[in-house]
C-alpha cells in the first residue's frame, strides 16, 4: 500500500512518500518545508508536493492512504488540529477535510507522540513490549502511551500531554506554563536555560561558549555543538535539563510502570549529556521496584521517527 505522510512540526514540516511491504516500511521520497503561522499556505504547499510525488510513480488517486502526524491538542476523530502550543496560528484547523477536498482521499490524523509510539512499537525498538512510553523531546515534549498492548488516547484524545506537568514553581516556559516538563525538556526549553546561563556569564564579563551572535538567538543546537567540544557551560545547561528530565520520568514511571521509555529527537543526538543527572534524579525520585524493570533508550528509528510516525498514522 502506497502512503502519503504529512509530518507537521513546530519549525518544519515534511511530505513523505512510502510503501508498506510485508510488514516493513519502504521510503521513496521526502521533501521538507518551513512551518509558518499561515496554516493554509503550509498545507497547500505540502499537498502540491505530495501530488507531484504521486504523479511521478503513476499512483491513481483512489489507491493510496494519507496519514498526518502533528502535535496536540487535536481531535483525531474529526481530523481537526485544535491549538498546539508550538504551532501559533494553527487553531481549529480542519486539516483532514482540507486535504480530502484537494486529494480525494480521507486522511487519518494522529498526535505526533502517539504516531511515533506506534512506529517504534511496530517497526522499532519497542517490538515485543506491552507497556511503552514514547517521548518526543523535540520542539516540544509530548508522550505516546502503549499500555497493555494498546495505544492509550484517553477520554478525549488528550492522554500523554506530559509537557504540561509543572516540575518547579518557576523555570523556563513551555506549554504555556513556567517550570513545566516541556519548559525544561525540549529544544525551546534548553535554549531558555542556555540564554539565562549566557546572561549570567555576561554579567561577569564572560562569553558563553555557545554564543554565536545575540544571546536571544541561542538554540539548543548551539548548546549541543558546544557540549560536543566539552565546554563546561554547555554541559551545565544539559545537566539542568537532565535533572528535570529525570524528575519528570520518575512521575511517569511511578504512575504507569512501563517496561520501556523511548525518547526521540534531542535525546537521540544528545542523551549522553543528559544521562548523568537524569539517572541520579531517577534514583532519588522513582519507586525502586518500578525503576528496576524500566529501560530508557533513544528512538531506534532515529531521525526518521517523524517520517515513520506520519506513515503509521495512515496505517493504524
Amino acid at each position: 500500500m502506497i502512503v502519503l505522510g504529512f509530518d507537521i512540526g513546530g519549525t518544519k514540516s515534511a511530505v513523505i512518500l512510502a510503501e508498506e511491504i510485508n510488514g516493513e516500511i519502504l521510503f521513496h521520497d521526502r521533501v521538507e518545508i518551513k512551518t509558518t503561522v499561515n496554516w493554509e499556505s503550509v498545507i497547500d504547499e505540502l499537498i502540491d508536493i505530495g501530488k507531484k510525488m504521486l504523479n511521478q510513480i503513476n499512483v491513481h488517486y483512489d489507491n493510496f492512504k494519507i496519514g498526518i502526524s502533528c502535535g496536540g491538542p487535536l481531535d483525531s476523530d474529526k481530523g481537526v488540529i485544535i491549538s498546539p502550543p508550538n504551532l501559533p496560528g494553527w487553531e481549529n484547523v480542519p486539516i483532514a477535510d482540507y486535504i480530502y477536498k484537494r486529494l480525494g482521499v480521507r486522511p487519518k490524523l494522529q498526535n505526533d507522540a502517539d504516531a511515533c509510539a506506534l512506529a517504534e512499537w511496530k517497526y522499532g525498538i519497542g517490538r515485543g513490549y506491552k507497556n511503552i512510553i514514547f517521548l518526543t523531546f523535540g520542539t516540544g515534549l509530548g508522550a505516546g502511551l502503549i499500555l497493555n498492548g494498546q495505544l492509550y488516547k484517553g477520554a478525549n484524545n488528550m492522554a500523554g500531554e506530559v509537557g504540561h506537568i509543572r516540575l518547579k514553581d518557576e523555570g523556563p516556559l513551555g506549554y504555556g506554563k513556567r517550570g513545566s516538563f516541556e519548559g525544561f525538556c525540549s529544544g525551546g526549553g534548553i535554549a531558555q536555560i542556555a540564554k539565562k546561563k549566557a546572561y549570567d556569564l555576561d554579567k561577569n564579563g564572560l562569553k558563553a561558549s555557545f554564543l554565536k551572535d545575540n544571546i536571544e538567538n541561542i538554540t539548543a543546537k548551539d548548546v549541543a555543538e558546544a557540549a560536543e567540544m566539552d565546554s563546561k557551560d554547555a554541559l551545565d545547561v544539559f545537566k539542568i535539563s537532565g535533572k528535570y528530565f529525570g524528575r519528570g520520568l520518575a512521575i511517569l514511571i511511578d504512575i504507569l510502570n512501563p517496561e520501556l521509555i523511548i525518547v526521540g529527537s534531542i535525546y537521540v543526538r544528545s542523551g549522553k549529556f543528559l544521562n548523568d543527572t537524569m539517572y541520579r534524579e531517577l534514583e532519588r525520585e522513582a519507586l525502586k521496584f518500578s525503576r528496576s524493570i524500566v529501560q530508557i533508550v533513544p528512538a531506534q528509528l532515529g531521525e526518521q521517527i517523524g517520517d515513520y510516525g506520519a506513515v503509521v498514522a495512515a496505517l493504524s
